[in-house]
């Protein structure tokens, strides 16, 4: 059984948004059954994902002139030092962190996304601005 299970309420009518959301799940998801051995690896693929969303997000909040900007992008920013440090603990073999981190994760997500994701997708679509995913470096 996964870990994380898709739900209705991530989809919050920002089709960009929503996909990144779905990619998420499925990076939870793909992180909790892996190996140790292949934990690492596949836990900086993630960051680098997780980077490039947060960057998305960063970029559609600044071009709409979202109000509570520093806000969101201040927890993508604790979120992103946050798993920096536990990587350092992962590659010096303490996995359990890493799998503990990643299950936090989910209840992260579930009130991130009802909270500051649902704001942003309100605010995007009453502004009238549509967001265009931002492309990979």
């Amino acid at each position: 059984m996964d870990l994380m299970q898709w739900l209705p309420r991530y989809q919050l009518g920002c089709a960009p948004m929503d996909d990144t959301h779905r990619e998420f799940v499925d990076w939870i998801n793909r992180l909790a059954g892996l190996p140790d051995g292949e934990f690492l690896p596949q836990f900086d693929a993630f960051f680098a994902h997780t980077e490039h969303h947060f960057a998305q997000e960063n970029q559609w909040m600044e071009e709409s002139d979202f109000p509570p900007l520093h806000c969101h992008v201040g927890e993508h920013e604790r979120v992103l030092a946050t798993l920096r440090s536990l990587r350092k603990m992962v590659e010096r073999g303490d996995v359990a962190i890493g799998r503990r981190a990643v299950e936090e994760l989910v209840g992260w997500f579930d009130n991130h996304a009802a909270t500051m994701d649902t704001a942003l997708a309100v605010h995007m679509r009453n502004a009238h601005y549509t967001p265009t995913p931002l492309v990979a470096a």
